[in-house]
């Protein structure tokens, strides 16, 4: 499809650079490919393309490769010019007072870390904090690099800087937050601690984004604001949504204006709004003060209190272990939605507001969207914290974590909270199937207590009225789960056994296993029980048959797999599958490696069981052949080495057409 047809450039570019990414997650990361090589390359010439016609490059295009670079320290860097508030108030009255009759700019005051980039002959050469009283920040060009949508080269060569917000948006910061071992309490802080980190690599997959709110130069000085960030949405900048009031406008409009941007719908924080003069000679005829510019205002939403009781906590232990806190309140209305719960973030938080069952709080929506406890009116102090795990039951210990503060921690090894992804990967599409379970469902579930071993999966009906209530979720996204969750009730011994994690006995070696035992659960567990040698089937060397047995007698491990027998029946795969035994295939021990462009890597698994082939997964002298696609690497040497005959995917395709 040409970028013709698309209103710039620029947004062909971000389209492009999502359906890549995401072909390169799917193949890389998911085993399980979205698209052909062929479509894959003709989107990437289309970028490249476009890249080169535009002189434009972001830092998310697969283009580019992530730099590793880790810093010792972050280095101070003096601002060209000083990085100045803006004055606060919280009147719409005096918002219209400060437009006084002038074209003005109404937009999100975004809340995160303030940021600027620096660009020299078409290349980002820094990226800069704020720092101390906007005069000396510190170089963050390593982090910022990495972010989703940093132009890295534009097509213009004079000397400017970008002043912008480094922010995540609400959803993503939801998502990858309670994966952290340190969660943050808020996304301001989450983006401040994730440019900051020394270790681009550890930053590259916080999902920051910039967003550009002014230009300095003293070359390329629009006159209007609104002209200024044109240029910069024109160069490949995200620009900080804003409404444009005229002259003129009446009070009524510039109240209307003002109440139609609610925080509650827009998809980052922000701490307010911001109002600056259209006229940037104007504004700059104003001056400043020490503190801040008098071109421009901040308006910041009054925090409502409100008065309601303190009932009690819940736990929720994450993967890592540590365990959340979070206050649940007798339910009170704040903003027109109903509140009931509190995040209180670690054990220092709580403790300071020294509660007691029927305390009175008073409560508040931070910047009108997150819920917070403001204080303890009553401070009686008589309640306990629990100190048991809520998934495991094991007791909990107090640690001080890099930041110094102090978590909760559950120090058990096999508490099914920190078995997330055990339970991810025998839910995995080529395993098990059971679609809508991802690793974060599963995180929230289990840290709920509703997940304690695999055959709980099979019971979450029980919980239908608390799912159906989880973020994320609703009624038709509960059934939609319900139906994956009966649909693989009857399953293969071959997905069963690839979905147990048995360290090395996988897919390949489940579809053996299913083979060799008939698809028989009983054959293969009496097996176990008789000291069967596994090392007699292909394959099968002698660590994977000690990993059967390892695994088979650890007494943990038999607690998340037996419960689930009870729960499914066994159904028989077809390995015959109408094999046409004519063909050179057929009863041949063959490899696949690379990247092939008719077959996903099950798919081609499946085609050579078709054939009647034993499709395996290593090269040995008795590999018949090996299939070779786009990127082979130690597979092909291997099979050069020992003389095994390679085929490309065209010569394969003959060879079963003849």
């Amino acid at each position: 499809m040409s970028a013709n047809k698309y209103k710039t450039n620029h947004e062909r570019m971000l389209e492009l650079i999502e359906k890549l990414n995401e072909a390169d997650i799917a193949y890389y990361r998911d085993d399980n490919p979205i698209m052909s090589d062929r479509d894959y390359d003709i989107l990437m010439d289309e970028l490249k393309g476009l890249e080169k016609d535009t002189g434009l490059t972001l830092s998310n295009s697969p283009t580019q490769k992530v730099s590793g670079e880790i810093l010792e320290e972050l280095t101070p860097v003096r601002h060209t010019r000083p990085m100045l508030s803006a004055d606060k108030i919280k009147s719409v009255d005096d918002l219209i007072k400060f437009a006084a009759g002038r074209d003005v700019l109404l937009s999100w005051k975004m809340d995160g870390l303030t940021l600027v980039l620096r660009y020299e002959h078409g290349q980002l050469v820094q990226a800069i904090t704020r720092g101390r009283e906007g005069i000396i920040g510190e170089d963050v060009t390593h982090t910022v690099r990495t972010f989703l949508n940093v132009p890295l080269s534009i097509p213009i060569q004079e000397s400017f800087e970008v002043r912008g917000e480094g922010v995540i948006s609400w959803n993503n910061f939801r998502k990858i937050n309670m994966s952290l071992e340190e969660p943050y309490s808020h996304p301001r802080n989450y983006a401040s601690g994730s440019v900051r980190k020394l270790d681009a690599g550890e930053a590259k997959d916080r999902l920051l984004e910039f967003w550009a709110f002014d230009l300095v130069s003293d070359y390329l000085e629009p006159k209007s604001k609104v002209s200024q960030q044109e240029f910069l949405k024109h160069n490949g900048f995200s620009v900080v949504p804003y409404i444009y009031i005229e002259a003129g406008t009446s009070e009524e409009m510039i109240r209307n204006a003002v109440a139609t941007m609610d925080p509650k719908h827009f998809a980052y924080p922000v701490d307010g709004l911001i109002m600056e003069y259209e006229d940037i000679a104007y504004g700059k005829s104003l001056g400043a003060t020490g503190h801040h510019e008098n071109r421009l205002i901040a308006f910041k939403w009054e925090d409502e209190l409100h008065d309601t009781k303190f009932l009690g906590v819940e736990l929720a232990t994450t993967r890592t272990g540590m365990v959340s806190i979070t206050g649940i309140l007798e339910p009170v209305v704040i903003d027109g939605t109903e509140v009931s719960r509190a995040y209180l973030h670690n054990l220092d938080n709580f403790e300071k507001y020294e509660f007691g069952i029927g305390d009175t709080v008073k409560v508040y929506k931070a910047n009108m969207i997150i819920p917070q406890i403001a204080e303890n009116v009553t401070k009686s102090g008589t309640y306990t914290l629990p100190r048991k795990c809520p998934c495991c039951g094991e007791p909990l210990t107090v640690k001080t974590t890099s930041g110094g503060t102090r978590q909760l921690y559950c120090e058990n090894d096999h508490c099914a909270a920190k078995l997330v992804q055990k339970f991810a990967h025998f839910c995995e599409k080529t395993r098990m199937n059971i679609e809508g379970l991802s690793a974060t469902t599963l995180e929230k579930f289990i840290s709920n207590g509703w997940i304690h071993n695999f055959g709980d999966l099979y019971e979450l009906e029980q919980h239908r009225e608390a799912i159906i209530n989880t973020e994320g979720f609703g009624v038709k996204s509960y059934e939609r789960l319900q139906a994956a969750i009966e649909k693989s009730r009857h399953c293969t011994l071959a997905k069963f056994i690839a979905g147990l994690g048995i360290p090395m006995v996988g897919r390949h070696a489940g579809r053996d296993l299913d083979r060799y035992f008939n698809g028989s659960w009983v054959a293969f567990e009496k097996a176990i029980q008789d000291g069967f040698d596994f090392t007699q089937l292909p394959d099968f060397g002698e660590t994977m048959n000690n990993n059967i047995y390892e695994w088979y007698a650890d007494t943990d491990e038999a607690k998340l797999w037996r419960p689930l027998l009870e729960k499914i029946d066994f159904i028989k795969e077809n390995h015959d599958m109408n094999i046409n035994a004519n063909n050179p295939f057929n009863g041949k021990t063959v490899v696949a490696t690379g990247k092939l462009e008719k077959y996903t890597r099950e798919g081609i698994q499946m085609k050579l069981l078709e054939l009647g082939a034993h499709p395996t997964n290593s090269v040995t002298k008795k590999t018949d052949y090996l299939i070779v696609g786009e990127k082979a690497g130690s597979k092909l040497a291997k099979a050069q080495q020992l003389g095994v005959k390679t085929l490309t995917e065209q010569e394969f395709e003959e060879m079963i057409a003849e």
